[in-house]
């Protein structure tokens, strides 16, 4: 589990991966459910979890909310449109 911190420091690729993963790995939870051989039932919440911080992440850095991390190092800083600007 990540926390929002260190999802911030990942490049959109490798968020993409790990959304991938993890809702790879929420199909198979829910599988696991069905035919009576889940272990570990917070495990499925957990994944529920992390799934949608990852998008929460995404989401930030498509509206502008968040810095961008450049293979540099530093952010690059998505400007906000704002509602005067877009028209």
């Amino acid at each position: 589990m990540s926390t929002a911190a260190e999802l911030r420091e990942l490049d959109d690729d490798e968020l993409e991966n790990r959304l991938i993963n993890a809702r790879k790995e929420l199909f198979n939870l829910r599988f696991q459910a069905a035919t009576g051989r889940l272990d570990n039932s917070a495990r499925t919440g957990a994944v529920r979890r992390d799934i949608a911080r990852l998008l929460t992440v995404m989401r930030d850095r498509e509206a502008g909310l968040i810095p961008v991390p450049t293979p540099g190092g530093r952010p690059s800083v998505r400007r906000r449109l704002r509602r005067n600007e877009e028209e």
